[in-house]
């Protein structure tokens, strides 16, 4: 493991100040036949839609053991994640969950099905997992990750996990293994809860 300090945090900014198209300020309204507010463009007449984020990830185990990386970037610096992260441009869910598997542990896999799909609202996103076999233990993690781990059921560190779409998808992998049946599963987080 070496030692990194954690980066600063900047999150994109989901509001556009300038238009894309041509540079001008935007202004902030509901353009005609729509209804909801845009970013607009008075100069050029662009409408600069934001639409949700995909996050994409996987839950691999080797040997009924479950792969979890430890976060060497902020958000939630040096807790637990499966490995995930933001869909790219160009790519499918099932090629970004695989790539990002690959980034930040090292692992290789045969991608399984959807396990989860996960409404995450208050922050535009929405998480997708994919069920994962990996294809040995041998682990490599990127520089996204401070390391990276196979837990049996038992060691899992439930009070070090970083996201609550983590848990969730690991509670409901754990139910469906001791069932002997994995469906695909759909949630919608309440911020509040």
């Amino acid at each position: 493991m070496t030692d990194r300090s954690p980066p600063t945090y900047f999150p994109a900014p989901r509001l556009a100040r300038f238009c894309s198209q041509c540079g001008a300020p935007t202004h902030r309204r509901v353009p005609d036949d729509d209804n909801r507010e845009r970013d607009i463009c008075d100069q050029c007449g662009a409408i600069h839609y934001q639409n949700p984020r995909m996050v994409v990830g996987t839950v691999p185990v080797w040997e009924d053991r479950i792969l979890l990386c430890r976060r060497a970037i902020e958000p939630r610096y040096n807790t637990w994640t499966l490995p995930a992260g933001f869909m790219e441009l160009g790519e499918s869910t099932a090629q970004g969950a695989t790539r990002e598997t690959l980034e930040e542990s090292g692992a290789r896999i045969a991608l399984g099905a959807l396990f989860t799909v996960i409404d995450v609202p208050q922050v535009d996103q929405v998480h997708l997992f994919y069920l994962a076999q990996a294809s040995g233990p041998e682990l490599d993690p990127g520089p996204e990750s401070l390391e990276a781990r196979y837990y049996d059921e038992a060691d899992i560190p439930w009070d070090e996990l970083s996201f609550r779409t983590v848990s969730t998808t690991l509670k409901q992998y754990l139910e469906d293994r001791r069932r002997g049946s994995f469906g695909c599963h759909h949630y919608t987080l309440d911020w509040h809860r």
